[in-house]
C-alpha cells in the first residue's frame, strides 16, 4: 500500500499558499450562491454585533433613574425594536446556512463527477499504482473534506472575522484601555494557531491515505468474499482490517491531543484575559471611568471576539485539513494520461494487417523486467490466430498493448502501416470486441449489460444477440427476460455445463466468419487446433516458433510440442 511515488514527488512542488488559493479556485462555479450567503451574513453579523452595545446601553438606563433614552423613545419602543432585528438576523443567518449548505453539495456532486471523469481517462499504469478502494476514498471522502473546508468553513470564518473586527473596533469605541488588556492574549493565540495549523495539515494527509488504505482493504475483501470464505479466512481478515482502523485511530488519537492543546491552551488564554478584566474594568467603574452598561458592552464584545478568534482558529485547521485532502484531488485533476487518446489522430475504417516491429515492453510499476525484447510478428484481416506460451511470458500483454492499454517502450504497433499511436483511440478501440478470460457483469440487469456495447441497440437486435450466442435459451425462460438482474459479476446468473458449452460453440460459429479477425490467448489444445496460426511465446517474451497446430506438433523437439506435453503431463 503506501503512497503512489508519482503523487508524493507531486506534492512536493505545491506549496501550501498555492494550495490555499487552487482551493478557493474550486469554489468558483458557486460564487452566486456563495455571494448571497456573504450578503446574508453581514446582515446577520451586523445585528449580532448591535447586541452588546444596545445591552450596556439598555443596563444604564435602567440603572440610572434619570436617563434619558435617544430620539425620544420609550423603553417598550427600544425592547420591540431590538426584537424585530433580531428576527431580521435569525431569517438572514436561516438564508446564510441554505445557500452555504447547498453550495457545498453542488460543489461536492461537481468536484465527484469531475474526479470520476479524470479516474476514467488515466491510463493502465496509473491504475497499476493506485488502488481502486483508494480511489473511491478520494471520490467519497477527500471530495467532502475539501468542499466543506471552503463552504461551511469559509462562511464561519468570515462570520468570525467580521465578529472579531467589528467587536475590537466597539471595544475600542467604548473603552480604548480595557480593550489593549483584552487584546494582550491575540498575538499568542495567533502564533499557536499557525504551528497547530500546520501540524493539521501533515495529519490530515495522513490521516485521508490511512483511510484510502482502508478503502483499498475492505474493497478487496468485500469483493473476494467467496474465496475469503471457501479458505476460512474471515478472522484473518477482520485483523487485518482492525490494523488499518487502528491506523486511523492513532492519527485520530494524534488529532485529538493537539485539538486538547490547543484549545484547551486558548480557553485558559480567555479566562485569565476575562480576570484581567474583570480587574481592572471593576476598578474603573469604582473610579467612575466608565459606567456599568460599558463595561458590560465591553465584556460582552470581548467575549464575542474571544469566540470569533477560537472560530478563527478552528476555521484555519479546517483549511488546513482541506488542503492536505485537496492535495490528493489535485494530483488527480491535474495529471495527464500516459495513453494520448489522440481525437484527431486517423480514423479506423477498414483493419488489413495488424504488425508488430521489434516490440520491447515492460511495465510501469516493473520497469526492472523486460517482458519483450524484440517481438515480431504480423496478422491479416480474417485470420483466426492463437498466442500461446508459458504462463507469465507475455501473452496477455499482447492483448493489452494491442488495446493500448499501454504503449510499447521501443518498437511500433502499426495497423495497415499507422503506428496506433497516431490513430485516433476511441476509433481503434470501436473496431475491437474483448473477451477477457473471466466476463465481467454490471450490477443491473441484462438489458443493461447488453446497452453497454450499443447504447441505440433496440430489443430485436438484443434478442437476436443473444440468440447468436445461443444464450436466448435460457434468458427467455426468466420471468423477466432482458429485465432479469444480474448480480455484481454476474453472481446471481449461472450456466450450467451444457448450456456453456453450446454458448462456445455459438462464439466458434461468429469467429467463423471471413471479415473477422480473431486473436486468442490461448491454454487449450482444443481451442488451439481451431486457430489457423499458432505464435508461440517463449521464455525470452519473443516468437519461438509459429505455424498451424498440426505443424508445430509434428516438430518432434519443438519448443511448442514440449510446451504441450509438459501440460498435458501435468493435468495427468
Amino acid at each position: 500500500m503506501g503512497v503512489d511515488p508519482e503523487e508524493a514527488k507531486s506534492a512536493k512542488k505545491v506549496k501550501t499558499s498555492q494550495a490555499w488559493l487552487r482551493l478557493f479556485r474550486l469554489a468558483r462555479p458557486e460564487y452566486k450562491l456563495l455571494g448571497g450567503a456573504v450578503g446574508l451574513l453581514l446582515v446577520s453579523s451586523s445585528v449580532t454585533m448591535v447586541v452588546p452595545f444596545s445591552m450596556g446601553k439598555i443596563i444604564d438606563i435602567v440603572t440610572n433613574a434619570g436617563a434619558v433614552i435617544p430620539y425620544g423613545l420609550s423603553l417598550k419602543e427600544v425592547f420591540a425594536g431590538l426584537g424585530g432585528m433580531f428576527v431580521v438576523g435569525a431569517a438572514a443567518n436561516m438564508g446564510r446556512v441554505f445557500l452555504i449548505r447547498t453550495a457545498g453539495e453542488s460543489m461536492i456532486a461537481r468536484l465527484r463527477k469531475q474526479m470520476f471523469g479524470r479516474i476514467m481517462q488515466q491510463d493502465m499504469g496509473f491504475f497499476d499504482r493506485n488502488r481502486s478502494g483508494d480511489l473511491i476514498s478520494r471520490l467519497s471522502t477527500d471530495t467532502s473534506i475539501v468542499s466543506k473546508s471552503i463552504t461551511n468553513n469559509v462562511s464561519d470564518g468570515l462570520r468570525s472575522s467580521i465578529s472579531a473586527v467589528v467587536g475590537i473596533g466597539m471595544m475600542l469605541y467604548v473603552s480604548p484601555k480595557l480593550t489593549g488588556i483584552m487584546l494582550g492574549i491575540v498575538p499568542p493565540v495567533a502564533l499557536w494557531a499557525v504551528i497547530y495549523g500546520k501540524y493539521i495539515k501533515k495529519l490530515s494527509k495522513k490521516t485521508q491515505e490511512a483511510v484510502g488504505d482502508l478503502t483499498k482493504v475492505s474493497e478487496e475483501r468485500i469483493s473476494n468474499v467467496r474465496t475469503v470464505q471457501a479458505f476460512s479466512r474471515e478472522s484473518q481478515e477482520v485483523e487485518r482490517y482492525d490494523i488499518e482502523v487502528q491506523k486511523i485511530f492513532g492519527l485520530a488519537k494524534k488529532e485529538a491531543m493537539a485539538s486538547s492543546l490547543f484549545f484547551g491552551g486558548n480557553g485558559l488564554a480567555g479566562n485569565l484575559a476575562v480576570l484581567a478584566f474583570l480587574g481592572f474594568g471593576g476598578r474603573m467603574v469604582m473610579n467612575g471611568e466608565i459606567s456599568i452598561g460599558d463595561m458590560t458592552s465591553v465584556m460582552l464584545y470581548s467575549a464575542y471576539v474571544g469566540t470569533s478568534l477560537s472560530g478563527l482558529s478552528s476555521f484555519y485547521s479546517e483549511v488546513m485539513k482541506g488542503v492536505g485532502a485537496g492535495s490528493r484531488l489535485f494530483y488527480l485533476l491535474d495529471r495527464k494520461p500516459a495513453i494520448d487518446r489522440n481525437p484527431n489522430g486517423v480514423k479506423v475504417s477498414d483493419i488489413n494487417t495488424i504488425k508488430f516491429d521489434n516490440v520491447g515492453f515492460t511495465y510501469p510499476t516493473r520497469s526492472d523486467v523486460h517482458v519483450f525484447d524484440k517481438l515480431s510478428f504480423e496478422i491479416t484481416k480474417g485470420s483466426h490466430v492463437a498466442i500461446a506460451g508459458p504462463s507469465g511470458k507475455g501473452k496477455s500483454t499482447v492483448a493489452s498493448l494491442l488495446m493500448r492499454f499501454y504503449d510499447p517502450t521501443v518498437g511500433t504497433i502499426t495497423v495497415d502501416g499507422i503506428d496506433l499511436r497516431d490513430m485516433d483511440l476511441a476509433s481503434w478501440r470501436s473496431h475491437i470486441a474483448m473477451v477477457p478470460q473471466e466476463p465481467v457483469l454490471f450490477a443491473g440487469t441484462i438489458r443493461d449489460n447488453l446497452l453497454y456495447g450499443n447504447p441505440l441497440a433496440t430489443d430485436s437486435e438484443l434478442i437476436a444477440a443473444l440468440e447468436m450466442a445461443d444464450a436466448w435459451y435460457f434468458v427467455s425462460r426468466f420471468p423477466a427476460q432482458l429485465d432479469t438482474y444480474v448480480g455484481e459479476r454476474g453472481v446471481s446468473l449461472a450456466l450450467d455445463g451444457t448450456r456453456e458449452t453450446r454458448v462456445l460453440q455459438a462464439l466458434d460459429k461468429i469467429s467463423a466468419s471471413s471479415d473477422l479477425t480473431v486473436i486468442t490467448i490461448a491454454h487449450r489444445s482444443s481451442t488451439l487446433k481451431k486457430s489457423d496460426t499458432i505464435l508461440v511465446v517463449g521464455d525470452t517474451g519473443n516468437i519461438e516458433e509459429a505455424g498451424p497446430y498440426n505443424e508445430l506438433m509434428g516438430k518432434e523437439k519443438g519448443y511448442f510440442r514440449q510446451l504441450m506435453l509438459a501440460q498435458a503431463a501435468e493435468h495427468h
